[in-house]
């Protein structure tokens, strides 16, 4: 036990309840950032916080300036005793990794506990657009069906998935798409050839993969590598009968060379769940489109995924603020600074071997 500070945690919103319920019982000082009140007031909160849940994109977008709540530089620059940053979801795109790495701010995600939601939405996506299930919807409710031939599908048994991605989320899309005996095919720079043949998949290029594949799949993060990965060039690589589908972030496909393959008919359709701008604006053409199944971003969004990441979310505080290395941690290489930064603010070192089950038993470092 020390005499340091009581943590504060700043936080804009939880995907449940139960995440608060959790951080009450670890004797946490949470604090709501409001994003419809003063500037002044959320600062005030946030300088003083040491950790901070960081509001999404789409959170932010219906906010004037709401891009400042984001864990940017000048955020980061600002809050001095901030030690610790974290996304809601597997997704950190909202987060300046560089720029909380240089100031000793560890950054972390909620990778894994939404992957399940993720895969299903994209797995549902797979099968909407082959089998032409909204399309045949919006025909029958528009007026005379006419001729049924023309809503004529096709099936995913024995069809070739491409994976742009193999994280949790893709992989478990591969365990989903099992029972089709399709043939997988991943694009992964991370990925190595014996991992790629112990989970069944082949690994290739980008350029082998969407020449190959009917349905290509993008699950990857945005990062500044994967910015503006699926281009002009990969859109014309693709089959024509092939179909487009992403649950990563919108700026990975560049949404204008989509749109052209879409109105050519170079590729057959495309199932969206993120865009560049969040929520779309209403005359987005590709919301226009037939061939387009779209939903606003609400893939990792079921009852059982929420609970889910708000546990993860909250237990991930607990260790952080019990002195231990985030289970989540995207930059280690900030470990030494943070331990030192920590050490400074709390009067103790975290300790990466810290075990959270011990912590409970015997009270948190930090009162």
């Amino acid at each position: 036990m020390t005499n340091g500070p009581r943590p504060r945690l700043v936080y804009e919103r939880w995907t449940d309840p139960v995440a608060g319920d959790i951080l009450e019982v670890a004797d946490v000082d949470v604090r709501k950032l409001d994003l419809t009140a003063p500037d002044e007031q959320g600062w005030a909160a946030l300088e003083s916080a040491h950790g901070y849940q960081v509001a999404t994109r789409t959170d932010v977008a219906s906010v004037a300036g709401g891009s400042q709540w984001l864990a940017g530089r000048d955020l980061v620059t600002r809050c001095r005793d901030l030690l610790a940053v974290c996304s809601a979801g597997a997704g950190y795109d909202v987060i300046d990794v560089e720029a909380c790495t240089q100031a000793g701010v560890a950054v972390c995600n909620n990778s894994g506990p939404g992957a399940e939601a993720v895969a299903e939405h994209a797995l549902g996506f797979m099968l909407d657009l082959a089998k032409k299930i909204t399309v045949a919807d919006r025909r029958l409710r528009s007026g005379p069906l006419g001729d049924r031939l023309a809503l004529r599908g096709s099936q995913l048994m024995g069809k070739t998935l491409g994976v742009v991605g193999l994280g949790a989320i893709g992989g478990r899309l591969v365990e989903l798409c099992a029972p089709f005996a399709m043939d997988v095919l991943v694009f992964d720079p991370y990925l190595d050839e014996v991992t790629a043949e112990r989970r069944g998949v082949e690994l290739v290029s980008l350029d082998e993969l969407v020449e190959r594949s009917d349905f290509v799949q993008v699950t990857c993060p945005l990062t500044s590598e994967t910015e503006g990965l699926i281009g002009k060039a990969q859109f014309a690589a693709m089959k024509p009968t092939a179909f487009f589908i992403t649950t990563a972030r919108g700026p990975v496909h560049d949404e204008a060379a989509l749109l052209d393959a879409l109105v050519s008919g170079g590729i057959a359709g495309a199932g969206l769940d993120v865009f560049h701008q969040e929520p779309p604006r209403h005359d987005n053409p590709l919301l226009h489109l037939d061939n387009v199944v779209a939903t606003p971003h609400t893939a990792g969004i079921t009852i059982e995924a929420a609970h889910d990441i708000a546990v993860a979310t909250a237990t991930q505080w607990q260790t952080i603020f019990a002195g231990g290395m985030p289970p989540r941690l995207l930059n280690p290489d900030v470990w030494p600074r943070y331990c030192e930064r920590f050490n400074a603010i709390f009067g103790f070192r975290p300790d990466a071997t810290t075990d959270l089950d011990k912590v409970s038993e015997q009270g948190s470092h930090v009162t």
